[in-house]
């Protein structure tokens, strides 16, 4: 799907000519200026709404655009991942930074590691 939009942003880029705004980001306008960033987040909203007005019975709780980045952040710190390379991903400018955000994750972790280090020694014996 990615490589349909950019051969799409290709041909955008060509019929523009000069005035093309090459940034290189994934989603822009047709001259290639980046959209506002509020823009999505209201849309984001506008398709919750619409999605728990289809879906009474099982609607999404309110979720802020933003938030799925923390969402991500933390799940992958959770599934062991690197610090480095979610740090990259955030575009953090240290892993410095990516701890001290998500600290929150790191006590079940430590707690997770501590266990899974004892059952390891002790299933050897």
């Amino acid at each position: 799907m990615l490589r349909r939009w950019r051969a799409h942003q290709n041909q955008e880029k060509l019929l523009a000519g000069p005035g093309y705004n090459d940034d290189d980001f994934v989603f822009a306008m047709p001259d290639g200026t980046p959209y506002n960033p509020d823009r999505f987040s209201r849309e984001f909203t506008r398709q919750q709404a619409r999605y728990n007005r289809d879906r009474t019975d099982e609607p999404l709780p309110r979720l802020v655009l933003h938030g799925l980045r923390h969402t991500w952040a933390t799940l992958a710190l959770a599934e062991g991942l690197d610090i480095k390379i979610i740090s990259e991903r955030l575009n953090h400018s240290s892993t410095h930074v990516t701890r001290e955000i998500y600290t929150h994750v790191t006590p079940p972790m430590q707690s997770d590691a501590a266990e899974r280090v004892a059952r390891r020694i002790f299933e050897r014996r």
